[in-house]
């Protein structure tokens, strides 16, 4: 699992085997807002985060987790659920 930090009211985690190098991400009351990749396929990344604005965690979780890109064993949605549940390992819940 890669890194999570937190910044102000954002977490940013670095990501691991994708073309982005990271995630950043604000938690509400369990909902998902304001993601942002950093690096990638900027289309795609964009494309994801305006899908899951608004949803609760878990959904997302439940969703994106294990999403590959071609051959790798992970991708930017994927890394997304990896950044969510070590959220949720930060936060308790």
């Amino acid at each position: 699992m890669g890194t999570l930090l937190k910044q102000d009211d954002k977490y940013i985690h670095q990501n691991k085997g994708v073309c982005s190098s990271a995630v950043e991400f604000e938690v509400n009351d369990g909902i998902l807002r304001n993601v942002h990749f950093v690096g990638g396929c900027n289309g795609n990344t964009t494309g994801i985060g305006k899908l899951v604005e608004g949803m609760e965690i878990h959904d997302v979780i439940d969703r994106l987790q294990g999403v590959k890109c071609g051959m790798r064993a992970t991708s930017c949605p994927d890394q997304l659920a990896t950044a969510l549940k070590a959220y949720l390992e930060t936060a308790g819940s």
